[in-house]
């Protein structure tokens, strides 16, 4: 049986090869993290368990990519106020609204990872929100590209920058994935890591063993920050595209509830 839960897409990252009921939070600690980097993405509000070292960072809690950069900011950190089982945003959102965001797939990837891009931009776009989504073949404002042959992580993003714009890339790791995965459960992916693209955080943020098993864990406010949004349940919410974690084959279109954190933000 492979991975029950595989920790979709918020910069968390899931071991290749594992068995039943692993996660994106399950990977193999890196021993190349040296004491000093561990300690910095704790300060960062992160957790520093089965940390990822990769070409431009660090991946932690499954799929959120920090950067050297980021780690120079830690201490940097202010205590929010946050609720218990709400959505969550960061801090830095996309500016400039109404605006167009485009998106493309890097031309390593598969074509069926573009046909699975196209549901997602009509997923996002089906709200009426103020930021829409146009896929696009170059020079995207955010751009699906695909992993090292040696990642064992499922995908990674990061968040919007301070300037205002969203985080320009969503890492897929296609060699896991295969050629011609479910269309919907690539696309559920895909619009997740955008979703943290966009100022997203994990809907249970506060404690994600609710979707991905485990010992309970509060991910942290961390320097990007971790708002609740108004009208969001304060009850769990089991079908959000935003969990940390995502069965192997799912499909989580927005809910009603997701919807309303997407229509509050933009």
């Amino acid at each position: 049986m492979l991975a029950k839960r595989l920790l979709l897409l918020s910069a968390m990252a899931v071991t290749i090869g594992f068995t039943s009921c692993q996660d994106k939070e399950d990977i193999t600690r890196n021993d190349a993290v040296s004491e000093l980097t561990l300690s910095q993405i704790s300060k960062l509000g992160f957790s520093n368990k089965n940390v990822l070292k990769v070409e431009n960072g660090y991946i932690v809690e499954g799929d959120i990519l920090l950067t050297d950069s980021d780690l120079k900011d830690a201490g940097k950190v202010q205590a929010l106020r946050v609720g218990e089982s709400e959505q969550y945003r960061t801090t830095n959102l996309v500016k400039g609204l109404p605006r167009v965001i485009t998106v493309a797939t890097d031309p390593s990837l598969p074509r069926t990872y573009a046909q699975a891009l196209d549901i997602v931009v009509q997923r996002y776009n089906a709200e009426g929100l103020q930021l829409t989504f146009k896929r696009v073949t170059s020079g995207a404002d955010i751009t699906m590209k695909k992993a090292p042959a040696t990642a064992t992580y499922l995908a990674s993003a990061g968040f919007p920058t301070a300037a205002g714009n969203p985080f320009n890339s969503v890492t897929v790791n296609s060699r896991y994935m295969g050629v011609n995965p479910d269309a919907n459960y690539l696309a559920t992916i895909l619009a997740h890591e955008i979703g943290h693209c966009i100022g997203f955080r994990h809907t249970d943020y506060m404690d994600r063993s609710y979707s991905c098993g485990g010992d309970v864990a509060n991910e942290g406010p961390s320097i990007y920050g971790a708002i609740l949004i108004p009208g969001t349940p304060a009850a769990a919410d089991p079908n959000s595209w935003m969990l940390a974690c995502i069965g192997t084959g799912d499909d989580r279109p927005f809910n009603a509830n997701d919807k309303t954190a997407l229509d509050y933000l933009y």
